[in-house]
């Protein structure tokens, strides 16, 4: 399999610190419109239907106070990921069923499905196995920072 470096999928101008919104469907109508604004999706509403799609299949809030929604769609350009910390706790369905304070999404290209997506979620899930990142996660005040801690961990 091809290397994925996390800084060729991980960009700033897709990450926001403290978003105030307070439930599920806020907070991936934010992201969505990030996507889109920036250039990553074509169709907002198509990649969302793509992404609650997929959340019909199960959990996608992992524990912890992390979710990792996840949209494989042909509405995506170009593969990528939209990382939103919350002021507040929101209720999702996770697998240790307490609420959600960091949301990772997921836009895939549907034609990279098999590969790329394997491989970001594989990159992303090691990170997510580590307690400390979990906590600095959670804490970081700055874009800058959770870059950082994203692409260097």
């Amino acid at each position: 399999m091809e290397m994925l470096e996390l800084e060729t999928i991980v960009h700033k101008n897709l990450l926001q610190i403290n978003s105030t919104a307070t439930s599920k469907a806020e907070i991936l109508e934010e992201l969505g419109k990030l996507l889109q604004k920036e250039g990553f999706i074509t169709n907002k509403k198509m990649f969302l239907d793509d992404v609650y799609l997929r959340e019909t299949e199960g959990e996608t809030g992992i524990g912890e106070g992390i979710a990792i929604p996840h949209g494989k769609s042909k509405a995506v350009k170009e593969t990528t990921v939209a990382i939103a910390t919350l002021q507040h706790e929101i209720e999702w369905e996770t697998l240790d069923g307490d609420g959600v304070e960091v949301v990772i999404l997921f836009a895939v290209r549907d034609t990279d499905a098999n590969t790329t997506h394997i491989l970001l979620l594989q990159k992303i899930a090691i990170l997510l196995a580590d307690e400390t990142f979990i906590a600095s996660i959670k804490q970081v005040q700055t874009i800058d920072d959770l870059y950082t801690l994203i692409t260097k961990s």
